[in-house]
């Protein structure tokens, strides 16, 4: 039996600066979290000229939760204060646990800009429960080949980034169990994933088109799926040539507080956090 769909909510567009637009599909006025999935955000392909200037989100802060960046096309570069800076490659995936407070940026790498082209990324949130969110930060990163291949078959190429699934165990460290699949699905091929029953799964549709237990789902789209139906079975049909997020994860049954950059249980504790940010306690991070 295949499993009922809550949601299918389209990724509306939000500048995040006053020249950086993405699509966020969560969190949404139609649906708001599915924790420990706080935010998902698509920056979807810009074209970099070879030898255009460098941009970059500058220095700025996070506590409380693990911002999560899928590369999709492109090359980017990453530094924080907690002495961490790496490139990351289409095909790669990066995990910064901000903890008790951290500083980063983030944008394009110098190498990439020289020669230009397409970049892409997806970047979500993954919150952590109250016990660990005072905790030191800590930063993973993942390249393409270090992630196995799941539901081989003809036209699919699916890689799991964390968590378990058929026997793969994909390298992320996450403190609660997150099961990030991504890939793509060439046009007329088929593929069935299992949820977990009592996990929050979604499915983000980067472009393309799918059929998802019924349902078409177009780019830009989120698909949010009933944690409480006991049944297990996600049918996708390529309609198109489609990319896709697939997310599984067990509840964090804790309250959550989000404001700005910081993701805690409590509206005092996000107040705190502007007041230690404000007072120099995050440290300092060069541009």
């Amino acid at each position: 039996m295949e499993k009922k769909v809550l949601h299918v909510i389209e990724g509306k567009e939000k500048h995040i600066t006053e020249t950086e637009v993405v699509r966020q599909s969560l969190p949404t006025m139609q649906f708001r979290f599915a924790n420990p999935f706080i935010v998902i955000h698509h920056m979807p392909a810009k074209y970099f000229a070879p030898g255009s200037p460098e941009e970059r989100l500058h220095p700025h802060p996070h506590r409380g939760f693990a911002p999560v960046t899928f590369m999709l096309q492109g090359q980017g570069y990453h530094r924080d204060n907690a002495g961490n800076a790496m490139t990351v490659t289409a095909g790669d995936v990066q995990w910064m646990f901000a903890g008790k407070g951290i500083l980063h940026s983030e944008g394009p790498s110098a190498a990439f800009l020289a020669e230009g082209g397409n970049y892409e990324l997806l970047q979500l949130w993954f919150n952590v429960p109250a016990a660990h969110k005072a905790e030191d930060p800590y930063y993973q990163y993942i390249r393409a080949d270090q992630m196995p291949a799941v539901a081989v078959s003809a036209g699919v190429e699916l890689k799991l980034a964390g968590g378990e699934y058929e026997g793969q165990k994909g390298p992320l460290f996450n403190f609660t169990p997150i099961t990030p699949i991504w890939g793509s699905i060439a046009a007329g091929s088929q593929v069935k994933l299992q949820a977990t029953p009592g996990y929050w799964t979604l499915l983000y549709v980067v472009d393309g088109s799918l059929t998802v237990n019924g349902n078409t789902v177009t780019g830009y789209h989120l698909v949010v799926f009933d944690k409480d139906d006991p049944q297990q079975d996600i049918n996708i049909t390529a309609n198109e040539n489609t990319r896709l997020l697939y997310l599984s994860a067990a509840p964090i049954n804790e309250p959550v507080a989000a404001k700005d950059n910081f993701v805690m249980n409590t509206q005092e504790e996000i107040t705190k956090a502007f007041e230690d940010y404000k007072n120099g306690l995050f440290g300092t991070l060069e541009a």
